[in-house]
């Protein structure tokens, strides 16, 4: 009797595990770095020098990543169509690899067609600023140029879920 109401316990206990961390509102991210001003960088963006904080007013979403990792791969396709949908919504992706490896990490952005701006910073000392730890990790920074998430691990960038938080945060005013 104790070893089946011990095994029902666990069963209701994975299940409302399983229940938290597939909700939505979990896997858009933590809000432990909201408010808080991210470190600034360059990029190119449409063939033209630019940074992070020149990008005021839009929400950037800010993906750290590697060739090497494989969710960050599997991720890329869906953030290139997110890309996609925020241009000509006041949004933008870009992408901050970590790759240390030049050649790769230009093979890969011809291989997989990337669209969105990319930098490569192969210290890892902006990710650390940033205070990622692990890759993917992405940070979604509000028109108002603050943080407003953390979201660990790879997600499904252009589904209904996402794209509703996204664009709650583009209908913010500046």
């Amino acid at each position: 009797m104790n070893q089946k109401v011990f095994s029902a316990v666990a069963l209701i206990t994975a299940a409302g595990l399983l229940m938290v961390f597939a909700s939505p509102s979990f896997r858009q991210g933590e809000r432990s770095v909201a408010g808080r001003t991210p470190p600034d960088f360059p990029f190119t963006l449409d063939g033209k020098p630019t940074s992070l904080a020149e990008q005021r007013g839009k929400v950037v979403v800010v993906n750290f990543w590697a060739t090497w990792c494989p969710p960050c791969v599997d991720e890329m396709p869906a953030l290139n169509r997110l890309h996609q949908i925020l241009l000509p919504e006041g949004g933008l992706v870009v992408g901050v690899s970590v790759d240390e490896n030049s050649a790769a990490y230009e093979n890969f952005l011809q291989q997989y067609q990337i669209r969105f701006p990319n930098y490569r910073e192969p210290t890892r000392q902006l990710s650390a600023d940033y205070g990622s730890v692990m890759y993917p990790e992405t940070y979604i920074i509000g028109r108002d140029g603050r943080m407003a998430r953390k979201i660990i691990g790879p997600q499904e960038w252009d589904k209904p879920p996402m794209l509703e938080y996204l664009r709650g945060l583009l209908a913010q005013q500046r």
